[in-house]
């Protein structure tokens, strides 16, 4: 019997590439905040980075297509008055972003298709009700407008964002500082790694943990935890001898690891970024110069490395990109968004082929920008799994989403149930109807703020004029 000594798998001869120097973004002044988080943030529209800031916080927002050296003086999203600790891009809605900062709060801003002329410093909502330093921020995968926030009080809020209010509040799960917050696929769970070194599983609209693992791994650092497609969760952490170690679990069966590998030593915390499409997870470490990837596969030992992306200078950060951002004319199959000092570099993971049509093994269709569910139906115990789309064409993300300003959900972007009333609605084309609406909002408000603006004036001017007469 001819024994197979070479695993068979699409995916062992994946290569990562830097881009060509012209496709970087150069003269960026990255956050040098120590916060284990990636700093960094992509969609098919825009790349975010969370940057150095006098007197606050903030973070530029380049259109993908603005490669090269940034004007110094180009506008930035500023707001938070303490450094800006996580950013993460709504799935649903391109032109959405949230920010977490170490000033308790978290922003929800809208990105415009163009570029802005000066610094944008009004979010669209601002989220208050943690009591410390909010780090950790993730969107729901299938839910309209569900934000999930945890801070350094312990506490991990989830948030109806189109109305501002708090829809759960899990405060007495943590009694320490909570490491890393990940959705399942469809939204149902949670998993979370807590400085008291216990990996849970969380049912958050139960308010329960359905499952826990105490010293999942042993070492004291900091512990990383995703999903898998299975529904098994893969975790990044420290031996008792401070290695560093990747392990499965089977959530079903948390007594024994599916599979645990010791790595190598160094300090840095390893960031997974999980494709589920692929099954491919990639460990990106703190400070380190590589990228490694490994494939999770039904059969012994289940987490198998395929390869080793090394370049010669460390990431501070890294942004990845979701699968409709991808070029699937090269056989990309993952783009990571590498921060330096001072520039940000894209790197490009290839399978390679040598035929050009598209290949559809490598890209089953993949999660879309349209929610499955409402925030209230998930709350009120609905589950869906993400609306797929196809890849075969090639993914044109949708031209700006207005946002219609409404009470109830003022990031909801359909049209309003029911005909219109007056005459005049009902012959204008909607989408027509949606700019007039949003553009008559828009210039009511920047009158109010020109009045405004006005009146400081006058007050400031009457202030002086009675300085000047008492000099007198």
């Amino acid at each position: 019997m001819s024994r197979r000594v070479v695993r068979q798998s699409k995916f062992r001869h994946v290569f990562g590439q830097a881009a060509k120097a012209d496709q970087a973004y150069e003269d960026i002044r990255v956050s040098k905040v120590t916060w284990d988080s990636s700093f960094c943030a992509v969609n098919p529209k825009f790349l975010a980075i969370i940057v150095e800031a006098g007197g606050g916080g903030a973070f530029i927002v380049l259109p993908l297509a603005k490669t090269g050296r940034v004007d110094k003086n180009y506008p930035l999203v500023t707001g938070h008055t303490a450094p800006v600790l996580d950013i993460d891009w709504c799935p649903h809605n391109d032109n959405v972003i949230a920010s977490a900062s170490d000033d308790t709060t978290i922003m929800v801003w809208q990105i415009p298709d163009y570029t802005p002329v000066r610094n944008i410093t009004e979010p669209v909502i601002t989220l208050e009700g943690h009591s410390k330093r909010v780090g950790i921020l993730s969107w729901h995968p299938t839910a309209r407008n569900v934000l999930l926030s945890a801070g350094g009080d312990n506490v991990i809020i989830i948030w109806n964002v189109g109305t501002g209010e708090v829809l759960l509040s899990l405060d007495d799960m943590h009694p320490d500082v909570i490491h890393s917050v990940c959705w399942n696929s469809n939204g149902s769970l949670l998993a979370t790694t807590c400085k008291d070194k216990t990996l849970r599983i969380i049912d958050p609209r139960k308010g329960q943990v359905v499952a826990e693992r105490f010293a999942a791994h042993e070492g004291m650092r900091p512990m990383r935890a995703v999903f898998t497609r299975q529904g098994h969760i893969f975790t990044t952490g420290f031996t008792r001898m401070s290695q560093r170690e990747l392990g499965l679990w089977d959530p079903n069966n948390f007594e024994e690891p599916v599979a645990l590998q010791e790595m190598d030593t160094s300090n840095g915390v390893l960031l997974p970024f999980y494709d589920p499409d692929s099954s491919i997870v990639y460990l990106c470490g703190k400070g380190d110069s590589s990228i490694r990837y490994f494939e999770i596969t039904e059969e012994p030992p289940f987490v198998h490395y395929l390869n080793t992306f090394s370049s010669k200078e460390p990431q501070r950060g890294m942004g990845f990109m979701p699968k409709r951002g991808l070029d699937v004319s090269k056989c990309e199959i993952a783009r990571f968004y590498k921060l330096h000092e001072r520039k940000c570099e894209p790197i490009i993971m290839t399978v390679p082929r040598k035929s050009d049509l598209f290949q559809d093994d490598l890209y089953p269709d993949t999660p879309g920008p349209e929610p499955a569910l409402e925030a209230d139906e998930w709350l009120s115990g609905q589950d869906a799994e993400p609306v797929l789309i196809s890849l075969r064409d090639g993914y044109v993300p949708p031209k700006h989403r207005e946002l219609r300003v409404s009470k109830r959900n003022i990031l909801d972007v359909r049209p309003p149930a029911g005909p219109r009333r007056s005459q005049s609605a009902s012959d204008t084309p909607l989408a027509q109807q949606h700019t007039l609406e949003t553009l008559l909002e828009e210039i009511k408000a920047l009158r109010e703020r020109v009045q405004a603006q006005e009146q400081r004036i006058t007050a400031l001017e009457n202030m002086l004029c009675e300085l000047v007469d008492g000099t007198d």
